[in-house]
């Protein structure tokens, strides 16, 4: 007897299969009479991406397990082994067979307390449509920032960010600046030691500019790259607290990461996701189980609750992530700031040098021009009053006017104090 397992929206179920040479189309077959799933409803895969394809389309472009033919021991499919299925509609779940309880005599049953009432009644399902329309992101702004983390740290640890622009009416997010706080990125976690004087400069610029926080970027380690999972636990834990956070039911989070391509090269791929408005739900109710004993072991592709969700008609404790992520269309844009200044809490510390640098790199244009970068503006926010230079500063270079002459001479004093 050979046991797989088989992952669709509605978690991990189990596959007993008496012949370990079987075809994809026999594999079908048995999915259909074990677990209700249709022959023609299926679409089969050994690549999780599967589960975040959307329509018949995107679906389409999994190939690895579409012919019919195909015997699974060629695709090293075996005792233990992973599938993943995506299906569209409804199906009938059969729960795990359990151990009938006993009732004492005299007695109706359990009394049930409103916790598991409530508990019950909360059904975490799948989000099909995002909150935003979709979101963009300023080109130089995401280089910059990938860039970073390609050439200086190849991938190796984790690097957060969070991105600020608008949102339009019709709910498209655009992504006009990153600002990357101080933090601690290993190949598993993150850590973003936010400081809260510098982040009010940040949010005040952010005003000025008519923009505002509007989601969370992070990357992926390499080392992450073959692990069975689109977010671990604890990004999937970062991401929710930042966007219940930030308050904005367009929140974005964004994933970076490397992909090898056809040619067996390397490239930089962004993703985008918004968390569901049920985890947002679950984490303000306090239903995560964010605490681990030590020693005990964890799966990172799943979220641990405190107490008992509905899953695919099943009671669970541990919900899938994937349940949580909804996927967002992205686009890129040129936006109406540069991103050629060195960014702050790098490697590199930035100094009143590098606003020389930049000024007399940028001399050719106009000052409003030369001014006209968010990691500049907080370069020189440390020299500014928060309540009237910086609102001022931001206002020319929203509305790109003429910069006062006296704040042009404060500007290029600053430049020249570290020569």
């Amino acid at each position: 007897m050979v046991m797989l397992r088989v992952r669709s929206r509605d978690g991990v179920e189990r596959l007993s299969i008496d012949n370990p040479n079987i075809t994809i189309g026999e594999l079908k077959t048995l999915i259909e009479s074990q677990l209700h799933v249709p022959v023609s409803n299926q679409v089969l895969s050994l690549q999780q991406n599967l589960l975040l394809a959307k329509t018949p389309a995107d679906r389409s472009r999994f190939l690895d397990m579409a012919n019919p033919q195909t015997p699974i021991s060629s695709l090293k499919i075996g005792h233990g082994s992973l599938i993943f299925l995506s299906y569209d509609g409804e199906r009938e779940i059969v729960a795990p067979t359990r151990r009938p309880s006993i009732t004492p005599a005299g007695s109706f049953g359990k009394k049930m307390t409103m916790d598991d009432l409530i508990a019950k009644q909360m059904r975490v399902t799948r989000q099909e449509s995002p909150n935003c329309a979709l979101v963009s992101f300023d080109r130089d702004a995401a280089n910059a920032f990938q860039h970073y983390v390609n050439e200086t740290l190849a991938f190796a640890v984790k690097r957060g960010g969070i991105m600020y622009g608008t949102v339009s009416d019709e709910g498209k997010v655009e992504v006009d600046f990153i600002y990357e706080p101080p933090q601690l990125g290993q190949e598993e976690s993150l850590v973003l030691m936010r400081d809260s004087g510098e982040e009010n400069i940040v949010d005040a610029i952010a005003t000025g500019l008519g923009m505002r926080k509007v989601g969370f970027i992070f990357t992926q380690a390499v080392g992450q790259d073959k692990k069975d999972y689109t977010m671990s636990h604890l990004e999937v834990a970062q991401a929710i607290e930042l966007h219940a956070e930030g308050g904005l039911k367009e929140w974005v989070t964004a994933l970076v990461k490397i992909k090898v391509n056809d040619g067996g090269g390397a490239d930089v791929h962004f993703e985008a996701f918004q968390m569901s408005d049920m985890s947002i739900r679950l984490f303000k109710e306090g239903w995560f189980e964010f605490e681990r004993k030590e020693g005990e072991e964890v799966d990172p592709k799943v979220s641990l609750m405190k107490k008992d969700v509905v899953v695919g008609g099943k009671d669970v404790k541990e919900v899938d992530n994937d349940f949580f992520l909804v996927v967002v269309k992205i686009f890129d844009h040129q936006g109406p700031l540069s991103s050629t200044f060195p960014i702050e809490n790098r490697v590199v510390p930035v100094t009143t040098k590098a606003v020389k640098t930049h000024l007399d790199r940028t001399k050719s244009l106009p000052f409003v021009k030369r001014i006209s970068d968010f990691h500049l503006l907080l370069t020189l926010a440390r020299f500014l009053d928060l309540k009237a230079d910086i609102p001022a500063l931001t206002e020319c270079v929203h509305s790109q006017s003429t910069v006062p002459e006296g704040y042009q001479l404060l500007i290029e004093s600053i430049a020249n104090a570290g020569v």
